[in-house]
């Protein structure tokens, strides 16, 4: 590796000097070969910069100096080369038979966007030589390069241009004497990264992450199978990689989008060497005292730390993780109370930095923690964003002690194994090194290379893909107790990512496994342990996976559902379980034809908010809607088709049952719950998803608001007309005022719940509201009676409705 011309001699003597050796000692010298690496571009790089800084400080002059050092370096070191290899002393050993150590124009690819694309190997043709042309330069110079015998030429030009840049003040001996020292580390690194690249892969090998997947297709087979020759003939996984948009859409507009959303292909390789400095950073958390991490957050900046938090807990030594994602007030009030707010690090993510919650969540806590820090407030904060968002320059404005920006061709849902999941991975305290590695396991074992056959992404992918394209859209997760949060994360990724054009797959999580009876034919089971799958008899062999659902299992696949069966080592598999799912979603995409990457329908309901807001602040209320039903302590909102069509003046029961009968074969039921996600909420909840799936036979679905609406939320407006959904309110018996805003945290919720049901509503969505009054848990529990009483359980659990 050769930058200065001081070096090129050198090497260029020794290399004489070991021949002149050899043929001393009566060995044969006409079969040594050898090159000199004269490295181009990079010197441009280091002293373009050096140049523009003086430039900058107003030497104009210099100007003419810009991308011209490497060349007439290159030129000056061939000329040196004729004369060592020349004279007399090399001519000796040419009538032995040596051959000259040819000059190798390393680094010619243009990295300068202003400079011609293939200057590096224009200038620098001539007997002798080889140029190691990158296959970008080369397919430019096929399609546009000059060729001529140019290396001798303007050789009187290139050393005044030298000239000129020692009096500039640059000495490019030192430059160079850098860029080799510099270059000689990157070598030695990439060497070290190629050793670790193959234990890696035979570590894959042996780790058995194909082993650890099974697909019982039931009756689809041949459509599985159709799916994954289309993936290997279209070369789906190479252009996923490539950033290849007209996978998914032809359009500009769409292709514009997807070609800025897939950074997260390989994220796993910057995050790998970003771990250190992440390490670094808890741990000066910690040793300042930081007891507590809150993460302010919504949708993809958060669900990911959310699985973090269930999955791992407490880390001992480490500050304490909590992920608020929620607006409703006794939920940030009791996260407040949880918490020391002096010895709290706050955690604000948002990828657009304009996303009201997160934005929200930041005023109000870094007000509070300004009054009791004073200026020094910003020391307590952190950001994620991308870069040159409304979030990075409040960030700075506020001094917060530090702003990770992260790449910006990574959407949210997507954005689990960026700094978005990683910076509040290492502050909580687990292993996140490992999970971080394991992820780029995941990447290898899914490359291009790997035939789609055996790509255990593409088997995933192509599977959910065919199965919802068969109709088999109902995506239910069954996952093991230790990681049971991974279905909030896979919920909102596929969801999101696939609920659009009228279509989609909708992820049921959280539903307890039942027996048969209970499933119609649009299901497809998911069932995710941790241990190992007996590959002979496909049985989940893991301590997290009981008898009963083992047998609950295999009574699916002998019904004919399709279960698909994946099995992690230990929780720290979730980085490969996060890239895999990612890939596999990309490509269920493809086969669906829409495009994975764009979320049309959450900006809607954004916007009705906003509107929402807008009139709160104007008129100091937000608008009603017209009362349906109301008694034992609820009252039912929805439009007025809807109320003529279930019955004007009907009993509660009486509406509330005649609105979840119209769910029917194929459709599902969503609880979309704006109200605090408590254990007895939650309890009550189930319950009455529960009863309803048993009785009418029909997928529920139910999510916290407004988490849901950058989630589940797309689904429900983009993806087909088959949800029935029921809105669930409630009274804020305290609220809690927002700083320098006229509406409070409880109005947001507010028009959160309203600009959504506008949303479902102007789409004929099948939508009712129950509002549950001051008390939830009693009205909770009301209407679980109404369900029950309604749709009382006959045989085999089939619901008689009255």
């Amino acid at each position: 590796m050769i930058f200065a011309l001081e070096n090129y001699s050198q090497v260029a003597q020794a290399y004489i000097s070991g021949l002149e050796q050899r043929l001393a000692a009566g060995d044969p010298i006409d079969h040594v070969a050898s090159v000199a690496s004269v490295f181009v571009s990079r010197i441009d790089s280091a002293v373009d910069k050096k140049l523009e800084a003086k430039i900058s400080g107003g030497q104009e002059t210099l100007k003419a100096l810009l991308g011209g050092t490497a060349i007439a370096n290159a030129k000056i070191q061939y000329k040196k080369f004729r004369e060592i290899f020349g004279a007399e002393r090399f001519a000796k050993l040419r009538s032995a038979g040596a051959r000259v150590q040819r000059p190798l124009w390393a680094s010619t690819s243009t990295k300068n966007p202003t400079y011609r694309d293939v200057m590096y190997v224009e200038t620098l043709i001539g007997p002798d030589t080889v140029n190691t042309v990158p296959p970008q330069t080369f397919d430019a110079y096929r399609d546009h390069g000059r060729v001529s015998l140019s290396i001798e030429q303007d050789l009187v030009e290139a050393e005044n241009l030298l000239d000129d840049i020692a009096k500039a003040g640059i000495d490019l001996k030192q430059v160079c004497q850098q860029l080799q020292d510099d270059g000689v580390k990157s070598f030695a690194d990439s060497f070290e990264s190629l050793i670790d690249s193959i234990t890696s892969k035979k570590a894959l090998l042996t780790s058995g992450l194909n082993d650890r997947m099974t697909i019982n297709a039931g009756g689809y087979s041949d459509s599985l199978k159709a799916a994954i020759k289309q993936c290997e003939s279209g070369q789906w996984v190479k252009r996923i990689f490539s950033k290849d948009a007209s996978l998914w859409k032809a359009e500009e507009d769409h292709q514009k989008i997807i070609k800025n959303s897939l950074g997260w292909v390989r994220i796993p390789e910057l995050l790998v060497k970003a771990a250190d400095d992440l390490a670094v950073f808890s741990a000066r958390i910690r040793n300042e005292g930081f007891k507590h991490v809150m993460l302010l957050g919504m949708g993809g900046s958060s669900l990911c730390p959310e699985v973090f938090r269930r999955t791992f807990g407490k880390q001992t030594g480490f500050p304490e993780l909590h992920v608020l994602d929620s607006t409703d007030p006794a939920t940030v009030s009791a996260f407040e109370q949880s918490v020391d707010l002096k010895k709290t690090l706050f955690v604000v993510a948002s990828k657009s930095g304009a996303t009201i919650e997160p934005l929200m969540f930041y005023k109000y806590f870094y007000n509070r923690v300004k009054e009791l820090k004073g200026d020094h407030a910003g020391e307590n904060f952190v950001a994620i964003t991308d870069p040159g968002t409304l979030m990075e320059k409040m960030a700075t404005d506020d001094g917060f002690r530090r702003i990770f920006t992260n790449p910006s061709d990574i959407g949210g849902r997507y954005s689990a194994l960026s700094y978005f999941g990683m910076v509040p991975a290492a502050l909580q305290g687990f292993d996140f090194r490992t999970l971080i590695e394991r992820s780029q396991r995941a990447m290898t074992a899914c490359a291009p290379v790997v035939p789609a056959a055996d790509n255990p992404a593409v088997r995933l992918g192509t599977a959910i893909g065919a199965f919802a394209n068969a109709g088999r859209n109902k995506l239910t997760l069954i996952i093991a107790p230790e990681i049971e949060s991974l279905g909030l994360w896979i919920e909102q990724l596929v969801a999101e990512s696939t609920g659009k054009e009228g279509k989609g797959i909708v992820p049921i999580a959280g539903e307890p496994l039942a027996g048969t009876g209970v499933y119609g034919n649009d299901r497809v089971f998911v069932h995710i342990g941790i241990g190992t799958i007996d590959a002979s008899t496909d049985a989940s062999t893991d301590a997290s996976t009981d008898a009963s659902t083992e047998s609950g299992l295999r009574d699916l696949e002998s019904a004919g559902h399709p279960v698909i069966r994946r099995s992690l080592q230990d929780a720290i598999d979730l980085g490969e379980e996060f890239f895999m799912w990612e890939m596999a979603t990309a490509i269920a995409g493809g086969l669906m034809a829409i495009n994975p990457f764009d979320q049309p329908n959450v900006q809607e309901s954004k916007d009705n908010t906003r509107l929402l807001l807008d009139e709160f602040n104007k008129n100091g209320r937000l608008q009603g809607q017209s009362l349906a039903a109301e008694g034992k302590g609820l009252a039912v909102f929805c439009s007025d088709p809807t109320i003529a069509e279930l019955g004007k003046g009907a009993a509660i029961d009486s509406f509330i049952a005649a609105h979840l009968r119209r769910a029917g074969s194929g459709d599902y039921i969503a609880l979309l719950d704006y109200i605090q996600e408590t254990a007895d909420n939650e309890s009550l909840i189930q319950s009455i998803r529960t009863h309803l799936r048993d009785a009418l036979l029909t997928a529920t679905t139910t999510g916290y608001g407004p988490r849901f609406l950058h989630s589940t939320g797309q689904l429900h407006k983009g993806g087909d007309s088959s949800g029935v959904f029921v809105q669930i309110t409630a009274d804020d018996l305290k609220d809690i005022p927002l700083p320098g805003e006229k509406f409070s945290f409880g109005v947001l919720k507010q028009a959160q719940a309203l600009g959504d049901f506008q949303s479902l509503a102007s789409r004929n969505r099948r939508a009712i509201r129950i509002h549950l009054g001051s008390d939830i848990k009693a009205g909770l529990q009301a209407l679980l009676d109404i369900v029950r009483s309604s749709f009382p359980l006959g045989k085999g659990g089939k619901g008689q409705a009255k």
